[in-house]
């Protein structure tokens, strides 16, 4: 799992690596959590919603989380926050930023005193528009009514998906060198850069695949489509 929060590279989006620490943790309790309840789109789905726009076998990959970034175009005291807030955190100590969670979406959200807020844990886009406007009216009600919402941007999607049978690793690892990275001595999964989408995959022996890096839901279907005769290809027998 180290290997897949490395390619994330959420404290570039702050500056900040406390910051970008926390944000990981956050993301990777999510992503373990996923693997270990298996909450992965069975490839012999009926429902209509886990196939791919391209192809009626192949299924859909579920979207887990949205990284985005926004700008509240005002100066902050983020020890005032911290005390007005509802369910605020904030240890300077650690890093520079306000943790604030909400339950609907559930976000959480790293306020930082420039304004400038990055918000993770939303399972779409849209949901991550939704809990960024809850955010400003939040820190317009703790007493900075000029708090704007601005400059909103996903940053990441993630999602995960899989494939109905064994994947072998070190072959495809061999096959496709230029884009893989697999060292099963430290971690368990191969880790596949694919250029178009730009979308990193962490492929496991199991047929689990987390998709990492898009920009849009459909950087992250277009990436398991592309994936997908690669997996069929390098199929366990």
């Amino acid at each position: 799992m180290d290997a897949v929060m490395k390619e994330l590279e959420i404290g570039s989006l702050v500056g900040d690596s406390g910051a970008g620490k926390v944000l990981e943790q956050d993301i990777e309790d999510d992503l373990e959590e996923i693997l270990k309840q298996g909450a992965i789109q069975p490839a012999s789905g009926d429902s209509k919603e886990e196939k791919s726009s391209g192809s009626s076998e192949i299924p859909r990959p579920r979207l887990q989380n949205v990284i985005s970034t926004m700008n509240l175009q005002t100066f902050l005291d983020l020890k005032t926050i911290a005390l007005s807030a509802r369910n605020a955190e904030y240890n300077p100590k650690r890093f520079a930023a306000v943790v604030i969670r909400i339950r609907d979406p559930k976000t959480t959200a790293l306020i930082f005193q420039s304004g400038k807020v990055v918000l993770t844990g939303n399972r779409n886009p849209d949901l991550a528009k939704i809990a960024a406007k809850k955010y400003v009216r939040i820190i317009r009600k703790v007493g900075y009514p000029e708090a704007k919402f601005s400059e909103f941007k996903v940053q990441n999607i993630q999602g995960t998906a899989g494939v109905p049978f064994q994947v072998k690793l070190e072959a495809l690892a061999e096959e496709h060198y230029d884009y893989s990275n697999f060292e099963p001595d430290l971690f368990s999964g191969l880790i596949y850069r694919m250029i178009d989408p730009k979308v990193v995959l962490t492929i496991f022996v199991s047929g689990k695949v987390v998709l990492t890096g898009g920009r849009t839901p459909e950087d992250i279907y277009k990436a398991f489509e592309n994936i997908y005769p690669v997996l069929l290809q390098f199929k366990k027998n």
